[in-house]
């Protein structure tokens, strides 16, 4: 971004710095919106649009290919796992995502929601008031910890299935250069 000539105060100064350190997620968001509004205002309408374009994108992508799709929202309440997709392949997705999330999140409640409309799902237009009925179990500080050690898992790979070969030539190694 470039800065007119003669313009007397900086867009971040130290007060708003120090600010923006010490709020809150949604006061720092307003807060910086504020600064790009100030600087540039039709950046806020082209982050929005661009975000909800690449939300739309997927959603789209998910309802053509009949996908499963698995979030995780830890909350007050616990570690939340919410899926979505055919029952018969989301029911082991959840339970091996659960597995996987209770290694990091031992001794925190787990909650499995499936969304749909078939039998034992949760339709959508529901779901937000059966989260919110979950009991609090957890301090934020406790919340942001658990937050912490599931970014730190590593993305689960499987192993390949089959029998493992046993004559298998290992590959040679380079010649190292004669000097």
């Amino acid at each position: 971004m470039s800065r007119k000539a003669g313009a007397a105060d900086p867009a971040l100064t130290r007060e708003t710095a120090e600010d923006l350190a010490n709020a809150g997620r949604l006061k720092q968001m307003r807060m910086v919106a504020g600064l790009i509004r100030k600087s540039d205002p039709k950046a806020i309408p082209i982050i929005v649009g661009s975000g909800l374009g690449v939300l739309v994108v997927l959603v789209v992508i998910g309802l053509l290919t009949g996908l499963a799709a698995l979030l995780i929202t830890v909350g007050r309440p616990g570690v939340i796992l919410v899926g979505e997709g055919s029952p018969n392949r989301l029911a082991s997705l959840l339970a091996a995502e659960k597995k996987r999330v209770a290694r990091v999140a031992y001794e925190v409640p787990i909650f499995e929601f499936q969304v749909g409309n078939g039998e034992g799902q949760i339709p959508v237009s529901k779901l937000q008031r059966k989260i919110m009925r979950l009991p609090r179990n957890l301090k934020p500080a406790a919340v942001s910890d658990i937050n912490h050690r599931l970014k730190a898992l590593q993305p689960s790979l499987q192993a390949p299935k089959g029998p493992i070969p046993k004559n298998i030539r290992q590959p040679k190694m380079p010649r190292p250069k004669a000097r």
